[in-house]
């Protein structure tokens, strides 16, 4: 197994930090743990769910924010983009004890554990934003495709209490590939010097701004579209 994830982090460091469009490069993922947001992409998931926050109009600032999972591809960073946007961030894993005690106390919630319904409706605090990374297909013959897929918050309990709550399917998931094809463009301009000066893939800022989830019209739309608000 070792040899495999050695295998795996050589492969994709191979990758050039420009063209990085998911983000996961040692260069991108160190850059983004530091803070340095103006010269590194960040991961098109979690980059997403910060669009999701935003268009459900909670500030993040001094807000105190859950994270479940922490996988270098949706939790590592999504604490690390939640921690630059001055959240004071908790995050929980599968060590974590007691994870409801944790949850109850977060203006916002986002989950990537990869298990149906680890959280439950009872453990959001009123009011909360709450973002579903979750994707758990079950066989269910009701379906044209044979499949349901499950988040990992308890859907059906979870929006009797929330601000705001990220459907599965059709919530984190178009959203994803939103930023992919965002992060693409901006490369491909960055690369080709078109509406900005051309620079060395090593030496000048990769792509970005400081805003890594600012917003551009096309994405709040979608966001609106994709964000299910629950009105009181």
């Amino acid at each position: 197994k070792a040899v495999v994830s050695t295998q795996s982090t050589g492969a994709t460091n191979v990758l050039s930090p420009s063209k990085d469009v998911d983000g996961l490069t040692d260069v991108n993922a160190g850059r983004l743990s530091r803070g340095d947001l103006k010269r590194c992409f960040t991961p098109c998931t979690p980059t997403g769910c910060m669009v999701l926050i935003e268009e459900a109009g909670a500030e993040v600032k001094g807000k105190n924010v859950c994270v479940v999972g922490r996988s270098k591809i949706v939790g590592a960073p999504m604490h690390d983009l939640l921690l630059w946007a001055h959240g004071t961030v908790t995050t929980c894993h599968s060590r974590t004890p007691d994870l409801g005690y944790h949850i109850k106390q977060a203006d916002i919630v986002v989950v990537a554990a990869g298990k149906k319904e680890l959280v439950k409706g009872e453990w959001i605090k009123p009011g909360a934003v709450v973002i579903d990374c979750g994707i758990n297909p079950e066989p269910d013959a009701t379906k044209k495709s044979g499949v349901k897929l499950w988040g990992d918050v308890e859907y059906a309990a979870a929006k009797q209490v929330a601000g705001a709550i990220t459907p599965v399917p059709g919530g984190v998931g178009p959203m994803t590939v939103a930023l992919l094809m965002r992060n693409t463009v901006t490369s491909a301009k960055r690369m080709h010097g078109i509406g900005q000066r051309s620079y060395s893939t090593f030496t000048r800022p990769l792509p970005s701004n400081a805003r890594t989830f600012s917003t551009p019209a096309y994405l709040a739309r979608s966001g609106v579209r994709l964000l299910q608000r629950l009105k009181k």
